[in-house]
């Protein structure tokens, strides 16, 4: 069973945007060139990931994901500065 990761991207406007994987380097990669990257990028660019998981199967990292992007802007910063919720 493959191992999922839920991570967090900051962008060129300093925005947060929250995605899941099961390889991590793969998919900033595929947000920075834009290709197979998500359309959230196509007006702003993937600057680096601040932030990642591991340890989900799909179910749980598409859980989290959604608990994740239910944070305010606020709660993302305690998170990826290391003060967990």
């Amino acid at each position: 069973m493959k191992t999922w990761f839920v991570y967090i991207v900051r962008a060129s406007d300093d925005s947060l945007y929250t995605g899941i994987t099961t390889d991590l380097n793969r998919r900033l990669a595929e947000h920075q060139s834009g290709k197979a990257g998500a359309k959230y990028f196509r007006g702003r660019n993937a600057c680096e990931m601040v932030y990642s998981e591991s340890g989900h199967n799909r179910s749980t990292a598409s859980k989290r994901e959604a608990a994740i992007k239910k944070l305010s802007r606020y709660q993302k910063l305690e998170l990826v500065s290391g003060h967990a919720l």
